[in-house]
């Protein structure tokens, strides 16, 4: 079928799909967005409507669905959320114009390729976190790596070695990630298992620097720092590329690139983010940013997320926050007044944003202008103490100047469908002349109906108006015989007639162009006030940036306030202290007084047996050692943030990262089995942590046999003892009570338990952590718990009684290290002899020697023992 045997409707649509083959095309008809073909078929299974068909001249009938253009932000939400890309085809001139080879039609274009990444419309995108496109260009074992939010105006880059390239995008958490068209989908690095791939060209160097320098109007990469940072470059050219291209003016609201290092931040990768359940939550007890958000604000509860998962580690700024935090619990009435005052603010950075790429409505604008008159008082607040807040009163600008327009020009109490009538009285004259010229026109109709009754003697005439014929005169039947002569008849309806008259018609000349020339003052007006906004943008979203730090950190003194929790002292040794910690998500759930706190102290290698390195935990299953581990985790993050924590008293030594193995799962599509993804992230420990580093073990080797499982997790806990580049932070629950032995042979190892009360064959769970150890798992105990048939139960009880009595010589450290010094200077012999030294590293002979060492003065202490015991016989 030739282009000529169908309709120009079919013909523009062909071409215009033909440009966007990756997209599902949203062509607009009048009222409806359609779709065509094979589009017309995924929108309707998609969206669970009709498939009908349309015909297309010659060429029959085209599948069709459409939605109506009032729904498209609903299902466009559905359609983004399924992975669709969507052009939104808009017919773009009121007029047909006329098309080659006869027929004519209405002009249309593609205005802007909504992507997951490139969400404008707020219904589409939730208020407190943001939406981050994101790209990232490999090369040499390195990353260039860039993100922005188009609705806030965030556009930030780095550039990191790939090793890390994973971590920093789960912690960006993007929505869409671009990646060249040619590069092969990594998914070790990628967090998303669709990117999106873009032409190789806009990864090249020179079109990235290109589109850099163009879009901030600069001469230079070394404004944003990266004039030393090629894959930056790269990754950020290729992301302002992208949006040019699918999001249409959308790169506007990025005023502003920031270089970025990661090494300034705590590391948390997924694994952290997920055991901890800082985001999301396996169980109905909630997540630490539920506990914590207590903000006022949209941009408040986003900058929130952003520090959780960023925690500082730049001590000063650190104190800074809790400073602040400090006096908001100390002055709660000033507190509760900024609560108050934030309560008015609406989203800044998204208003603005919108204002600036031209997408505001005058709801929003006129939003905008009531969001900042609240920055007065706010600034009221800060100046009880200036010289506290001196550096947030001068970041935190009035937008005196912005407000005032806004004041000035937007009238007041619009609603969201307000389309008319936006543009306050006062603010234009010729606008306040043309309103008045048509408030007098109701008058002058008035009075014309008036003086028609009178000279014509009709007491029912009547002067109206409508759509179709604008307006007439109209007369009832049995009055027409009174009609004059200089009336024209119009239309004859059932029971009267319509007419007009040169007055009338000049009258309506009169009021058409004054209602036209409104409507376009009005438009052009606002599009002004939104180009004035958008130019006061800088100022606005600094005013944002110190409105959300203060929306914070007064969120964070009041659950401080609320829950009691204490200024944590911050050092840059290496110890962890705490009095009476509590998990702060679970002391909430369930409730103030049912929390049981703990006590806790940690150090590195120089620190004493009162500081001990790694805290080797047992105690029953349900009894609390995970609770208490990750209280700890949660305790020093929430340290890091800024915010006060659930404690009597806390020390905390700053750390670079939280590491943590814990819970059972498989990587099923990477046929991983759980014992195999439990080693991965072992190893990845046993690589990546270091001096400064806490590191949380839970159960670790139960993934497979017991010899086997206890084997690993006791060379792990000597190689977390002995390694001269870790002695981190550690925290190691366990079932394998023979690993208590290591606490005679590791200085820095001490043994945990928690304590329960056995009564009658009934344990009671006491919460409390003490030094010692736990004799037994009771794990038949939590089966009866868990509502095991009694006939499973007993059993078990059963099958248990015979293993220990047949089993009295379990696998323990004990047995695994002979204590009779001869035996032990056999060991010695033959590990001498079996080393390979040619196959030594420097950093395995150092851990050989300790571990011979330690060999060695157990002998020697050993001998001493039976000649004293000979003595004293």
């Amino acid at each position: 079928m030739t282009l000529n045997n169908i309709t120009p409707l079919r013909r523009q649509y062909l071409d215009i799909k033909s440009r966007y083959g990756d997209c599902l095309l949203l062509f607009r008809i009048g009222d409806f967005y359609e779709a065509f073909d094979e589009d017309a078929s995924q929108l309707a299974r998609e969206l669970d409507i009709v498939l009908t068909s349309k015909p297309m001249g010659k060429s029959g009938r085209i599948p069709l669905a459409g939605v109506p253009h009032h729904s498209l932000e609903r299902h466009l939400r559905t359609l983004i959320a399924r992975g669709f890309r969507v052009a939104i085809c808009e017919q773009l001139s009121d007029a047909s114009v006329k098309q080659g080879g006869g027929g004519s039609l209405m002009e249309r274009g593609v205005v802007r390729v909504v992507t997951p990444g490139t969400i404008l419309e707020p219904a589409l995108l939730s208020s407190k976190a943001n939406n981050y496109l994101a790209a990232i260009y490999i090369e040499h074992q390195r990353a260039g790596i860039a993100y922005a939010d188009v609705t806030t105006g965030e556009f930030a880059a780095t550039e990191i070695n790939l090793a890390e390239a994973t971590n920093e995008l789960q912690r960006i958490a993007p929505t869409e990630v671009l990646i060249p068209q040619s590069a092969v989908h990594n998914h070790e690095v990628l967090p998303t298992n669709r990117p999106t791939r873009c032409p190789d060209d806009i990864f090249n160097f020179r079109y990235a620097e290109r589109a850099v320098l163009e879009h901030f109007n600069a001469t230079t990469l070394q404004a944003f720092g990266l004039r030393d940072k090629p894959l930056a470059v790269r990754a950020a050219g290729s992301l302002l590329s992208y949006l040019r291209d699918t999001a249409t003016n959308a790169a506007e609201g990025l005023t502003r690139l920031a270089y970025y290092d990661t090494e300034h931040a705590m590391t948390l990768d997924v694994a952290a983010l997920r055991s901890l359940e800082i985001f999301d939550s396996a169980t109905h007890a909630g997540t630490l940013l539920f506990v914590l958000d207590r903000t006022r604000t949209a941009f408040g509860g986003r900058l929130l997320r952003r520090w959780l998962r960023r925690p500082l580690l730049d001590k000063f700024e650190i104190a800074r926050r809790h400073d602040h935090v400090e006096w908001f619990v100390n002055h709660q009435e000033e507190a509760d007044t900024l609560a108050e005052v934030l309560g008015r603010v609406h989203d800044l950075e998204r208003l603005s944003a919108r204002a600036r790429t031209g997408l505001s409505s005058p709801h929003e604008i006129w939003t905008l202008g009531e969001s900042l008159a609240a920055i007065p008082d706010a600034r009221l607040v800060l100046q009880k103490d200036a010289r506290t807040f001196g550096a947030l009163l001068t970041a935190l600008p009035a937008c005196a100047e912005i407000k005032q327009l806004i004041e000035r020009a937007i009238a007041d109490g619009l609603t969201r469908k307000s389309a008319h009538d936006h543009i306050r009285d006062g603010f234009s004259d010729e606008l306040d002349r043309l309103r008045a010229l048509l408030r007098d026109s109701k008058k002058e109709l008035a009075a014309m109906e008036t003086r028609e009754r009178a000279r014509t003697g009709i007491k029912s005439l009547r002067v109206s108006f409508n759509k179709v014929f604008g307006y007439y005169i109209e007369v009832t039947r049995p009055n027409l015989h009174l009609v004059p002569e200089d009336y024209t008849r119009k239309q004859t309806l059932a029971n009267a007639e319509r007419f007009i008259t040169l007055e009338l018609k000049e009258h309506e000349s009169l009021v058409v162009h004054a209602e036209g020339r409104i409507a376009e003052l009005e438009v052009s007006l606002f599009r002004q006030v939104c180009a004035e906004v958008g130019r006061a943008r800088t100022e606005i979203t600094g005013a944002a940036t110190t409105l959300a730090y203060l929306d914070c950190i007064r969120a964070f003194a009041e659950i401080a306030r609320e829950w009691n929790y204490t200024r944590p002292h911050i050092a840059d040794d290496a110890e962890l202290r705490f009095a009476e910690m509590r998990h702060p998500v679970l002391e909430q759930s369930l409730g103030r007084d049912s929390f049981v706190g703990n006590d806790l102290t940690l150090g590195g290698a120089s620190m004493s047996s009162e500081a001990p390195q790694i805290a080797l935990i047992t105690g029953p299953n349900m009894s609390g050692k995970s609770t208490f581990m990750r209280a700890a985790a949660l305790c020093v993050m929430m340290a890091q943030v800024g915010s006060f924590v659930p404690a009597r008293e806390a020390h905390v030594g700053i750390c670079d990262r939280i590491w943590t193995r814990t819970g059972l799962y498989d990587r099923i599509g990477s046929r991983e089995s759980t014992f195999m993804t439990e080693m991965l992230e072992t190893a990845q420990i046993l690589h990546g942590a270091t001096t400064r580093s806490l590191v949380l073990l839970d159960e670790l080797g139960r993934g497979t046999s017991t010899y086997d499982g206890l084997s690993v997790a006791r060379a792990v806990l000597e190689y977390i003892h002995n390694h001269p580049r870790l002695s981190c932070k550690t925290l190691f629950a366990t079932h394998y009570h023979e690993l208590t032995e290591l606490e005679s042979l590791l200085p820095r190892l001490k043994n945990f338990c928690v304590a329960i009360a056995e009564r009658d064959d009934e344990l009671e769970f006491l919460y409390k952590v003490t030094h010692g150890t736990s004799g037994r798992s009771y794990g038949v105990y939590a089966a009866r718990l868990a509502g095991l048939p009694a006939p499973v139960v007993r059993r078990a009880e059963a099958l248990l009684a015979e293993y220990e009595t047949a089993n009295p010589a379990a696998p323990t450290a004990k047995h695994a290290t002979p204590t009779p010094h001869r035996a032990q200077d056999e060991t010695l012999a033959k590990i001498l002899a079996d080393l390979d030294l040619d196959a030594l590293s420097p950093v395995e002979a150092l851990m050989k020697l300790y571990e011979l060492r330690q060999i060695a003065v157990e002998s020697e202490t050993q001998t001493g023992a039976e000649i004293r015991s000979i003595r004293s016989a």
